[in-house]
């Protein structure tokens, strides 16, 4: 067994470190780094089970020209040739990258530099533009640089914590679990304002379910409030004339209630407990940013902050908590098409500076294409070579059905990917492997500003290169040898904290200049640190005036429901997946809590159109449509529907968020709204149900619903159909067949062994029950005779049921018994008994609701 490996976390933006051990080829033991101050020690589900995903599964590992296999010379060559001839023929404007939040600080910093300043065009665009743009755009506007004012610290030292469109305890559970901490110290009071009831309201003191699309309304209104009882201090701000005139109409809390559809006694207890407390930490994240008006929304947060003085001093601070691991990282080396480099814009002063420390030839001059923009310039044929890098843009683009259309008529598509197909990839013209979270080296910038590194443990395998030797090797060969004479990535940090100290003088907050000299095995030992720690504490702003800026903003009028779409479509991310789960879905244990992506609606809409729980329905909006199958959900709000973000071609027939959502995008950030789509669901009915296990892998069965789920050794399809059921029959690999058929229940049940051992086993029922999966699952590989299509062991054995800890992999049916049996009557005693909660704590809210839950109201809560 190695040593230790001190790395940093491959999923969301909180930034936890992590401690990796290789105990065999592949084979690697991971648990949180007790040291690192993200974190200290804890992990949330998908940490915890990275060592299931690091395997060589679906890996592209050699270079790809079409469907053959070819050198790493000839990749690149053509791709530097194609590009050079784009350039060339239609200009720099013509050539465009769009990369990701997964790549390293290294990676963003020498694509961005290819592009920006010898490429000579701003067509750099990242993922994070759907995730946090909006963020940028508000920071960029009230501070005058893109800086975020709050650190994790914040959250201990806070009284009121106002979390606003997050669902926290799923998606920042590390983070959650900090604020569960605080509360039970201190007492801290904590406000969740969020249209659905999450498993983040579980622990709130109040939950305001507001309409979707008005928050500007809910803040604007507040900071009037504030101002009425004197809370508000502007005399150290930029204040536009008739900002204070403006805000004074129309915001009473009458008024602001009923634009947000609030109660008004719930909205009053917020203003009170927001005046009461000046420590208060408002944490915002992708319900706040994905919209049409999520600038407004960001400056509307904002402006209440600055005005109230609720920044600068511990545990008060507006903070934007991203969703990447080095979102943070792109944005600082300049990652999006609308800054330049190192928190610089576009600017004359800027552009020659940048231009002179690069010694570039051809630098660019403008902003480049946002995401929406730049897809819909590929569809129009304006680009003519384009390079994506690190992430699925044919799923997780709004209107995606469009993107993928762009992509297969793009006249030269390169995709660097850790995987090799992909619903992005079968479009590329060349594709190049990448190396993996565990092969890579570098640097990552979380949430709080905390640079960390990420160091590789496992060997690249077959020809896989990381992201930045790629990049500069393509820059090579299109004659910029001196300016990417890179060995190693230490080489690139120091430029890029070179270039965010150079000709700085304290304009920029951001400045590296410590960094600048540090040596390669310094580099290598580097310890996680924070760039400026306190950015606000003494009232300086990087803006002309020093000052922070107070922004005009309005509630825009919301829509009323269409006749032809009468529900509102809202989109986010289920606990233990991530993206579009290239990696996460290789996990077994990840993949059981959710298996199948779920349409949630209100039980009284559900009833009013005839839709089912489990049932299947059609999504549709006028973007596109897709299956999902239905869970009727108390916490939504009535005629609103939620759907997740994950699923792909690759893993279902359905679940196709993407092909949903409306492609509008802020005017000021860029950033798609994915949170207000018009959409109808109608049922669909189906004359089957059944699902599939199988050893190894195989091709999903053409049926009308087939979603494939991870499990040891293999995978679960759960299918549903119309016609026949025995035509599944032909998806089954060969080997002896054992056969069970019911023709009065409509049942089938087929075993298929192998040497006697079970490779795959086939229930399908028109009119019965199915039985539980995992029995059968755990006998994959064994060897079975005609007792297998009972499908449960001998004698009487109750199954675990749906996966409530993914840590511990504990289920519902297991904890229901040990409360009624042990008598637990709090979650700290379900947790001594079973583990569940004990780790990353996500799914304490669950059990909390289990201890006075029906089971079937607990599986879907």
């Amino acid at each position: 067994m190695s040593a230790a490996t001190r790395t940093t976390c491959a999923y969301c933006g909180v930034g936890c470190g992590i401690r990796a051990t290789v105990t065999a080829e592949r084979t690697v033991h991971i648990e949180g780094d007790p040291d690192h101050p993200a974190n200290r020690g804890r992990l949330c589900s998908k940490g915890t089970h990275l060592g299931e995903t690091v395997g060589l599964e679906g890996r592209l590992l050699h270079p790809m020209i079409g469907d053959r296999r070819a050198s790493w010379d000839k990749a690149l060559d053509l791709v530097a040739r194609r590009f050079r001839e784009a350039i060339a023929e239609h200009g720099p404007d013509s050539v465009a990258f769009y990369v990701s939040g997964q790549l390293l600080t290294e990676d963003y910093y020498v694509a961005n530099k290819l592009m920006k300043g010898f490429i000579g065009s701003a067509n750099i665009d990242t993922n994070s533009r759907l995730c946090m743009s909006s963020a940028v755009a508000g920071h960029m506007r009230a501070f005058g640089e893109d800086v975020v004012a709050g650190s994790y610290a914040d959250l201990e030292a806070a009284d009121l914590i106002v979390l606003v469109g997050s669902n926290t305890a799923w998606c920042h559970p590390v983070v959650y679990q900090r604020i569960m901490a605080a509360r039970a110290e201190r007492g801290t009071r904590l406000v969740v304002i969020d249209p659905r009831r999450t498993e983040t309201v579980e622990e709130a003191d109040l939950h305001l379910a507001l309409r979707p699309g008005s928050d500007v309304a809910l803040f604007n209104g507040l900071l009037a409030h504030c101002r009425a009882e004197g809370l508000a201090d502007a005399a150290n701000l930029d204040v536009p004339e008739g900002f204070w005139e403006a805000l004074g109409e129309g915001h009473d809390l009458w008024s602001t209630a009923q634009t947000c559809d609030l109660a008004p006694a719930d909205l009053q207890r917020f203003y009170q407990l927001f005046a009461a407390h000046p420590r208060t930490v408002t944490l915002f994240s992708q319900g706040i940013n994905q919209s049409i008006r999520g600038t407004d929304q960001v400056n509307a947060i904002l402006n209440l902050h600055l005005a109230t003085g609720r920044i600068g001093t511990p545990g008060a601070a507006p903070f934007s908590i991203t969703g990447q691991p080095n979102a943070m990282g792109g944005r600082e080396v300049g990652g999006l098409a609308s800054t330049l480099a190192a928190h610089r814009g576009f600017g004359a002063e800027d552009i020659a500076d940048v231009g002179r420390f690069w010694a570039a030839p051809r630098m660019a001059t403008k902003p480049g294409l946002k995401a929406v923009d730049l897809f819909r310039a590929v569809g129009e044929g304006r680009i003519k070579a384009l390079w994506i890098m690190a992430t699925n843009p044919a799923v997780s683009m709004p209107d995606a059905g469009r993107v993928r259309e762009a992509l297969a008529g793009c006249p030269f598509v390169v995709v660097s990917d850790v995987i090799a197909e992909t619903d992005t990839s079968i479009h590329a013209h060349v594709r190049l492997p990448a190396a993996a979270w565990g092969e890579k080296d570098g640097t990552v910038t979380n949430s709080e500003r905390t640079i960390s590194r990420q160091r590789g443990f496992l060997p690249l395998p077959g020809e896989a290169k990381p992201d930045w030797w790629i990049v500069t090797h393509v820059a090579r060969r299109m004659g910029f040898r001196t300016a990417f004479a890179y060995d190693r990535p230490a080489e690139i940090w120091r430029e890029h904290a070179r270039l965010t100290a150079y000709r700085n003088d304290g304009a920029r907050m951001l400045d590296l200049k410590a960094q600048a000299a540090i040596g390669n095995h310094a580099y290598d030992a580097m310890a996680p640190f924070q760039w400026n720690a306190a950015p606000f504490a003494e009232g300086h702003y990087p803006t002309p005036s020093a000052r922070a800026r107070l922004v005009p903003v309005a509630q825009r009028p919301l829509e009323p429901p269409l006749r032809d779409w009468p529900m509102t479509l809202n989109t986010g991310r289920y606990r233990d997946q991530w993206h579009t789960m290239t990696r996460t879905g290789l996990s077994p244990k990840l993949a059981r809590h959710r298996e199948e992506p779920l349409v949630e609606i209100h039980p009284e809409d559900a009833a009013a159109l005839g839709l089912a729980d489990g049932a299947l329905a059609r999504v549709a909006t006028p973007q596109g449509e897709s299956l999902f199958r239905v869970a009727h959900q108390p916490g939504q709000r009535r005629g609103e529907l939620f759907t997740p973000i994950h699923w792909t071609d690759q893993q279902a027939r359905g679940g196709r968020t993407g092909l949903l959502a409306r492609d509008l995008a802020d005017p000021h950030s860029g950033q798609p709204g994915f949170k207000l789509s018009p959409a109808r669901i109608l049922p669909v009915a189906v004359d089957w149900r059944g699902f599939l296990i199988v050893r190894g892998e195989m091709q999903a069965p053409d049926c009308l619903w087939a979603t494939r789920v991870t499990v040891p050794g293999g995978a679960l399809y759960e299918l549903a159909g119309t016609g026949d059921a025995d035509a599944l029959e032909r998806a089954l690999p060969p080997g002896e067949r054992i056969e069970a058929r019911d023709p009065a229940r409509g049942t089938l049940r087929v075993a298929v062994l192998r040497e006697g051992k079970l490779a795959a086993v086939l229930f399908a029922t028109r009119f019965g029950e199915l039985p539980s999966r995992d029995w059968l699952i755990a006998q994959l590989d064994q060897p079975q005779g005609p007792q297998v299509l009972a499908g449960r062991a001998p004698g009487r054995r109750s199954d675990r049921g749906p996966v409530v800890c993914a840590c511990f992999d504990v289920g519902l049916h297991t904890i229901t018994a040990a409360i009624r049996d042990q008598r637990l009557q709090d979650v700290a005693a379900i947790g001594a008994a079973l583990g569940a909660g004990t780790n990353c704590g996500s799914c304490r809210p669950a059990l909390a609701r289990i201890l006075t839950a029906t089971p079937m109201e607990a599986v879907h809560g």
